[in-house]
């Protein structure tokens, strides 16, 4: 029995792109029949999750909570329900990609108007046209976000990287063992000064926040061109021993590399603007990641250095007031947490940046990365070769 890879074989190779978090590898991405059919079920999670406005949270009295916890709970299974009904579709009719369109497109009159037939307001205060306007501000970003997030599989990359962070442990032990003395050596002596204690008490979380936030941004941009180098540095190896290995596990494992690759050889395919940002995400979420788990043990090791040392008497010295107490805790200086928050998102930016230029760095951690982007690369090749070419069936 054979079969030709662009029916049931072609979709699961591009699933299997989907879940590695490249989903533009896949020939011919387009809007409608790719992105647009995965973009449903957070589509549809938006607009009824709009629909809470509409909840009658006074009128239910004590168990208002619990019945809005039944209203979450029913929006999550309709977009679990979706998602599946979605996987298991090869693909939207033209009919129901204009219907879905027009309905969420239909959210910002619908929802005001169904409060205003609730409880007689419209919300936000103003008239029924700013709560237009709010509300089609709402579903334009949520459109926008959600187009973005599905074009490049940015939950499927997250959860690669969160996974390989939380499962390779031994190189995390290393890395923190690595990149912490280094980040203790230019931060430790600033954490007793009594200047920044005094700053810290002063300042309100929301401007701290825009600092670790303008940490981020400089992270971002100084680890963008240092990123991109790396994905000029991958090397396409597409001989028929390296398809094979990477085929490995994937849909394309029974696929005749030697028929599809008869010279022993695939030539190079180049790369879209559109497939070099994705890869570029790829390489970054890692690298953020990486980053995230030193700035956390670094903000940990702070609040415990703080707890030991800086007794409740030496901060009041320090700061010439008695301490603003955190929220949480107390008994706590909240100028303790702020410190500890600083120094965890400066050693993210400094430790990402140092890094990208740390060459025995980027071979004892940033391999394994590198190594998954060469496969992506192989099976894509083999994908390619292999569109318009009828081979066995491969086991489901």
């Amino acid at each position: 029995m054979t079969r030709h890879v662009t029916g049931v074989s072609q979709r699961r190779i591009e699933r299997w792109f989907v879940r590695q978090g490249v989903p533009t590898m896949i020939e011919n991405y387009g809007f409608v029949d790719d992105v647009l059919p995965r973009m449903l079920p957070n589509m549809l999670f938006v607009a009824i999750a709009s629909l809470v406005w509409l909840v009658p949270l006074k009128s239910a009295g004590s168990g208002r909570w619990v019945w809005l916890g039944v209203v979450v709970a029913v929006t999550v299974a309709v977009r679990a329900a979706m998602a599946l009904f979605v996987r298991r579709m090869p693909q939207l009719s033209p009919r129901v990609t204009a219907a879905s369109i027009a309905a969420y497109s239909a959210m910002p009159v619908v929802v005001p108007l169904l409060q205003l037939a609730v409880d007689g307001t419209v919300t936000p205060p103003g008239g029924a046209f700013i709560g237009f306007l709010g509300f089609a501000a709402f579903f334009a970003l949520g459109f926008a976000a959600t187009f973005v997030a599905t074009v490049y599989s940015l939950g499927a990359l997250l959860r690669r990287a969160i996974r390989g962070t939380l499962f390779d442990l031994r190189n995390s032990v290393q890395l923190l063992g690595r990149a912490l003395p280094m980040l203790l050596f230019a931060t430790l002596f600033l954490f007793f000064t009594g200047e920044l204690w005094q700053a810290m008490n002063r300042l309100h979380w929301w401007r701290l926040s825009a600092v670790v936030a303008l940490f981020g941004v400089v992270t971002v941009l100084a680890s963008a061109a240092r990123l991109r180098d790396e994905i000029d540095r991958v090397e396409q190896d597409l001989s028929a021993e390296r398809l094979s290995a990477a085929a490995s596990g994937t849909p394309l494992a029974d696929a005749p590399v030697d028929e599809l690759v008869p010279d022993g050889h695939l030539p190079t395919i180049p790369l879209n603007g559109r497939q070099e940002r994705n890869l570029l995400l790829m390489l970054a979420t890692r690298q953020l990641m990486q980053a995230a788990v030193v700035g956390l043990a670094l903000f940990l090791f702070f609040i415990a250095l703080g707890l030991l040392v800086v007794t409740p008497d030496t901060a009041e010295q320090w700061i010439g007031v008695i301490p603003t107490p955190s929220g949480l805790f107390p008994s706590i200086p909240a100028a303790l947490f702020k410190n500890a928050t600083l120094f965890g998102g400066f050693g993210c930016m400094y430790f990402a940046v140092i890094s990208m230029s740390d060459a025995d760095h980027r071979h004892r951690f940033f391999a394994p990365v590198v190594d998954e982007i060469e496969r992506v690369l192989a099976v894509r090749a083999l994908y390619l070769a292999s569109a318009d070419m009828v081979w066995p069936s491969a086991s489901r």
